[in-house]
This record gives structure tokens, sequence and C-alpha cells, in this order.
């Protein structure tokens, strides 16, 4: 993809990764448009982006109703003119015990992680597949790949969209449509503090930068071949995650025996 003039919707900007990426993409030529919650942390990423490409524009937009996605899409389209490429960014955390996970929890996890997502995919290719080019980005996560302590609905999410990535992936073979799918994994953002009545992230660093994590994410973006990305590849402290994910499948029941008793020796919450 070459980013030059290039017209890219990224999702969740207002804080953490999208905010870091999209005056990256900006500043290699690219015309962003930045969805988020919060208008004004949203303003302020747009003057960034605004340095670098004047005809940026912003929408403030609740992506736990997956109609708001659609509109969303189709906004930025006639905005724009078309859109080259859909970076599907935005998400949620929700630690808690699965004992005490409500059917609410569950249901705005999975709409915000997945399913607006998914619908927005669904929204923009027929438009991009009607212009003859297009890139879909899933940002999905470690936690897609992988079970976390505390976090079975968000990882039920992240799995969900790697699963609908790589269907996308294989549909779409031979048309003119690409998708990547993206794996971060500790990335120092705002994903990570504490939310009233959830747990604490068993996790305590170290972290990657979040503009670390977004250079990662536009160097896949401007690849040409490639579908998969663990970014970054190594964290912090050596580990390599693709490895960790081909560990776990090679032995999963003792991978995840592994992780739940190096939870309860760092304080993991028991079942009630």
């Amino acid at each position: 993809m070459e980013l030059a003039g290039a017209r890219v919707l990224v999702t969740g900007a207002s804080s953490g990764i999208g905010a870091e990426l999209a005056p990256q993409l900006a500043a290699r030529g690219a015309v962003v448009g930045i969805a988020a919650r919060r208008t004004e942390r949203l303003a302020e990423v747009l003057e960034r982006c605004r340095a670098h490409s004047p005809d940026s524009a912003s929408w403030t937009v609740d992506l736990s109703e997956p109609e708001a996605g659609e509109r969303l899409v189709g906004q930025a389209w006639d905005t724009f003119g078309g859109l080259d490429v859909l970076v599907n960014n935005a998400a949620i955390a929700k630690r808690k015990h699965l004992t005490t996970l409500t059917d609410a929890d569950l249901a705005v996890t999975m709409t915000t992680n997945f399913t607006t997502p998914a619908r927005m995919c669904l929204a923009v290719l027929p438009r991009m597949l009607e212009q003859g080019r297009g890139l879909i980005v899933n940002v999905s996560s470690m936690g897609g790949r992988l079970g976390i302590v505390h976090e079975a609905a968000y990882c039920a999410a992240k799995f969900a969209l790697c699963g609908w990535s790589e269907g996308m992936r294989l549909d779409l073979e031979g048309t003119p449509v690409r998708v990547k799918l993206v794996l971060p994994g500790p990335i120092a953002t705002e994903i990570w503090e504490p939310r009233p009545g959830e747990l604490p992230g068993l996790y305590e660093g170290p972290f990657v930068a979040a503009a670390d994590c977004a250079g990662d994410i536009v160097a896949a973006i401007e690849d040409p071949d490639g579908f998969e990305y663990y970014v970054p590849a190594v964290v912090p402290g050596g580990f390599d995650q693709k490895q960790l994910v081909v560990a776990k499948s090679a032995d999963c029941d003792g991978f995840l025996a592994g992780i739940a008793r190096m939870a309860r020796g760092v304080g993991g919450r028991p079942a009630p």
C-alpha cells in the first residue's frame, strides 16, 4: 500500500495505539479519518494529523453500537471520496472472573471488539471491490491467540476477530481487496488501567511504547505480502510472541496448566 495520497480510516484513535498510528500515517502523506468516543482527545490527535495532512477529519462515535460503525464507514467514504484503508483498532478491556461476568458485560465486549469491526468490514467491502482496491487491517491482540486469566470475554471477542480475518483472507483471494491481521502484545495504553468493578491486569510490565507499536503497524500496511503481524515481534525480556503461540498450540493442556499456576503465584483470583 502506497500511503502517499491514501485515504485511511482509523478507529479507536483518541488514545493509545490509534492516537499514535494516525499521525504516523498522516506523516507519510495519507489523508486520515479518525474516530473515537472522546471529542476533546480526538481533536488533539486530529491537530497532529493535520500538521502533515490538512484534509484529515474526525468523527465522534460510540462503536459499541454496530450501526454507528456502519454509518461511520459511509460518512468517511463520502468525505474523502472513497477509502483505501480501514483500520479496525477500537477495543475495550473486560477483566472479570468468569463467574462474575454478566450478559451485559459479554454483549458490550463482543460488540465493541468484534461485531462492530466485522460489520464495518461488510459495509466497506463492496465499495472497495467496486473501486478496484482496498486494504482492511483488523487489530486483534495476543489475547486473540492465547487465553488470559480473568479476560474470557475479551479473549472471546479477539479470538473471533482473528477467525473472521482469516476467513476474509481466504474469501478475498484473487480480489483487489487485501486483509491484514495485527496482534499487539503488552503495549503501554489505557487498556491496562483498572476500571470500576473490574480486576487489575496480572501483567505488570515491561510494556512497549504505543508509538513503537504504531510504527510496526505502518510497516505492516506498507508490506506488500504479509497477512499476520505480531507487534512487536519480540517483547521486552526477549519473548518471541509468535513462538509463544506456537508453543501453546503444540501443548495446549500443558500451556494452560502452566499459566494457571503462574497466575496463582502472582495473586490471581481463584474462583468463588
